[in-house]
């Protein structure tokens, strides 16, 4: 495997849309890539995904273990890996799961990205501590972004000259390239105005002002392990998942390794009201159930299949359409499908954000698990037996998560793996 990771100081210092162009760039060209996202995400693979035409990976270091990140990062194909935040920023109290961890896992080669439209001068003083921080990571190049003029691009790369790290571009602001975004970040690929558009675009400016053959000349050569990875066993022999632009949060590798297993798996779309397959288990991703509350609960089709469901398993949007009601931005109550004791809220928002150590108390899963919380949803009425008992990434205990209902479970946590 040959790869490389695109990383930056800090979060919006324009990793995902460079990314984006450079996939989409290299896609045009006809040059086989694939790509993956640091850490738990969601929507930044779908446009990955979009401007390659591969699937892109999550590839998580504070869940996952070394064996399978490896594993998943495998492939003949150059991997580009899209960071989360900055290098070195990762869970409490010690960064464990930081693009870094993944740049060692891999033992990739790192391609910073300086947003400089602050700082002249400046920005080697950066450069110089992201490069000598930490001796196993090697910063192999840089990317200056959103540079003012012709003039700043000069006073930077004179300031970084004593480094001797290659600049492998200069990437003037784009005001206009921005992507329009919402409480979880980003809108969907699938919901952008003019995605094709969008990325074209991205894939102009990266052709004109960064060299990408240079930039594919650092990616590394690695080869995969003969150790297996620690796939989490399917929940079910055959099943059922909602897979739409309300419930679109299902991470691949999941899925994919279930398959792997010998599960059967079909997907249908709640909004279309489609009723699930015929399955032992029903799966309801997360998503944005809130911004389509009134479609779901008009669509009977859908929710009564899912009343006779034999088993039902949700996650954060999914666990609360299970629930009896879901409140709206706007105040507005919606009956869901009743299956589960709770009443959440979007009226009053609150940020719930991190990783969680899961011990299930029943349901579909019989070991320790590896997750994360990421929701604005208030939880007005959560009654009867949790799911889960939690702990976050520092190990301190967290009030239990989830409910059971005999067959139907769910929490606000997305599973990512086995403990």
């Amino acid at each position: 495997m040959a790869g490389l990771i695109l990383s930056a100081p800090g979060s919006a210092s324009g990793k995902t849309t460079l990314t984006l162009g450079l996939l989409r760039a290299l896609k045009n060209r006809g040059t086989p890539i694939r790509s993956a996202k640091s850490g738990p995400d969601y929507i930044d693979p779908r446009f990955h995904a979009a401007a390659s035409g591969a699937e892109c990976l999550n590839l998580d270091a504070w869940a996952m273990d070394s064996d399978t990140i490896r594993h998943l990062a495998a492939g003949p194909e150059p991997l580009l890996i899209e960071g989360a935040m900055g290098l070195f920023d990762g869970a409490p109290p010690r960064g464990k799961g930081a693009t870094a961890d993944l740049a060692r896992t891999l033992n990739l080669p790192v391609v910073l990205i300086l947003d400089v439209s602050h700082q002249a001068q400046s920005a080697a003083a950066i450069a110089h501590g992201f490069a000598t921080l930490d001796p196993s990571i090697k910063i192999a190049g840089l990317i200056l972004n959103k540079v003012g003029s012709p003039r700043h691009d000069r006073m930077v790369r004179t300031a970084l000259e004593p480094l001797a790290i290659p600049i492998l571009g200069s990437i003037l602001r784009q005001p206009n390239l921005q992507t329009p975004s919402r409480h979880l970040g980003l809108i969907q690929a699938s919901e952008h105005p003019d995605l094709n558009a969008f990325l074209n675009q991205a894939a102009d400016i990266a052709e004109q002002n960064i060299d990408i053959d240079a930039l594919l000349a650092l990616a590394t050569d690695q080869t995969a392990p003969a150790n297996l990875a620690t796939i989490l066993p399917p929940p079910a022999q055959r099943i059922s998942v909602a897979s739409d632009t309300a419930f679109a949060f299902a991470y691949p590798h999941l899925l994919q390794g279930w398959h792997a297993m010998g599960a059967e798996i079909q997907t249908f779309s709640p909004l279309a009201d489609q009723a699930p397959p015929d399955c032992d288990l029903v799966f309801l991703p997360g998503g944005y159930p809130e911004l389509h509350a009134g479609k779901l609960a008009s669509n009977s089709t859908f929710l009564n299949a899912l009343r006779c469901a034999p088993a039902a398993y949700g996650e954060c949007g999914g666990y609360m359409t299970l629930g009896e009601t879901l409140i709206d931005a706007d105040g507005t109550a919606h009956k869901m499908a009743g299956l589960l004791p709770l009443e959440t809220s979007f009226a009053k928002r609150k940020l719930h954000l991190g990783y969680r150590n899961l011990t299930p108390q029943g349901g579909p899963w019989n070991t320790p698990l590896k997750a994360h919380e990421f929701h604005y949803a208030t939880t007005l009425k959560a009654d009867g037996n949790p799911l889960f008992q939690a702990t976050d990434a520092e190990a301190t205990a967290l009030p239990d998560m989830g409910l059971q209902n005999g067959k139907i479970t769910g929490s606000f946590a997305h599973v990512i793996a086995p403990a």
